[in-house]
């Protein structure tokens, strides 16, 4: 009798806001999940420093107890910080004899090509059985960033982000542009609030939703400073009926970013059926065709993010065309379920590899 394979899935916890445990939900939805006994590790919280520590802790001894009775370790990780937590797990799955994969999110190219970060990500790279990343964009930049080549032992494979599966009703559509995540200034919020503005006196039934917790008082200061208070709201963070109510009212979808691995505020609007103005940060371009599956401004320009609301603004017919683009993407290659068999197919092949090593030994 065959023994079922177990794979142990390390990351951020469930309770955490951000994209690796969006992302992780989305993996735990798939068949591949319950195939191989998938056990999700949380190894990081939101919260005080006694918080992180103790789930660090907690997560780390979990892990090396159900370890040996484990195949494979999946060890999802971002921005230093990240990563440095990730370390011991990897040092110790090696120890063990474990297949690896590390999924990599990272927010920015920058890490990658900073001399400070390069021992941390080579390490954990070179160790890898294979390295997952949410772009062909994201391929090119550790190659360059950590010196690599195409017959380096690092194993480099894209596996994009999935697109959430939501209640969309288009009947609840209003005149909101939707800012959805951290109010902080790598996603330029205030970017946002300064283009809206030079365009707001024109369509004054028109606003700008912020949904996300962080510098809401910075951001109000800035409105009022632009005489916009009125065309701006500030719903706090928000989770389950609340998030489907605000992405169902929004017509158009504004990413302002200048730093992201693919992001999943984009794959959500997505999802919702919201036409999207963005940066082109991270995956996107592998993806987006400017003026097919979103509007395209470059990082900081206030006045093209203006240009692209209006022009979203006062085209129905463009905001419908980009949906019915960006659905294919949706229903198809980045839907839950294609993400996951894709996923089940990596997995079946890593662990594959495994037995033929073990029998060659």
């Amino acid at each position: 009798m065959k023994v079922k394979k177990k794979i142990l899935v390390v990351g951020s916890s469930r309770k955490t806001r951000g994209g690796i445990t969006s992302v992780i939900k989305l993996h735990e939805k798939g068949a591949q999940w319950e195939k191989f006994s998938c056990y999700w590790v949380q190894t990081h919280r939101d919260g005080s420093a006694f918080t992180k520590l103790w789930y660090a802790f907690s997560g780390y001894v979990i892990f090396l107890s159900r370890l040996p009775f484990y195949d494979m370790a999946h060890i999802h990780l971002s921005d230093p910080k990240s990563a440095i937590r990730k370390v011991i797990f990897m040092w110790t799955a090696k120890l063990f004899r474990k297949k690896t994969i590390v999924h990599f999110h990272s927010s920015s190219e920058k890490y990658v090509y900073d001399p400070r970060f390069f021992k941390l990500y080579t390490y954990l790279f070179s160790r890898a059985d294979i390295v997952l990343v949410l772009s062909e964009q994201w391929k090119r930049w550790i190659n360059e960033g950590l010196k690599l080549t195409d017959d380096s032992d690092v194993n480099l494979k894209v596996l994009f982000n999935p697109c959430s599966e939501v209640k969309r009703v288009e009947n609840l559509r209003e005149k909101e542009i939707l800012f959805a995540g951290t109010i902080m200034h790598r996603k330029r919020y205030a970017d946002l609030i300064e283009g809206f503005a030079l365009i707001a006196n024109k369509y004054p039934d028109w606003k700008v939703v912020f949904a996300g917790n962080g510098e809401i008082e910075n951001g109000k200061a800035l409105a009022e400073k632009r005489q916009i208070t009125d065309q701006i709201q500030w719903l706090g963070w928000i989770n389950g009926d609340a998030k489907d109510l605000a992405f169902n009212r929004a017509s158009i979808y504004c990413l302002a970013s200048d730093g992201e691995g693919f992001p999943m505020a984009v794959l959500d609007a997505w999802s919702y059926g919201i036409p999207c103005t963005m940066t082109p940060v991270g995956g996107i371009p592998d993806i987006v065709e400017d003026g097919k599956e979103g509007l395209i401004f470059p990082i900081g320009d206030t006045q093209k993010l203006a240009q692209t609301l209006e022009k979203l603004i006062l085209d129905e017919a463009l905001r419908k065309s980009i949906v019915s683009e960006t659905d294919k993407l949706v229903y198809g290659m980045l839907s839950v379920d294609a993400i996951n068999k894709e996923l089940d197919t990596i997995y079946m092949d890593l662990l594959a590899r495994r037995e033929t090593n073990e029998v060659d030994a």
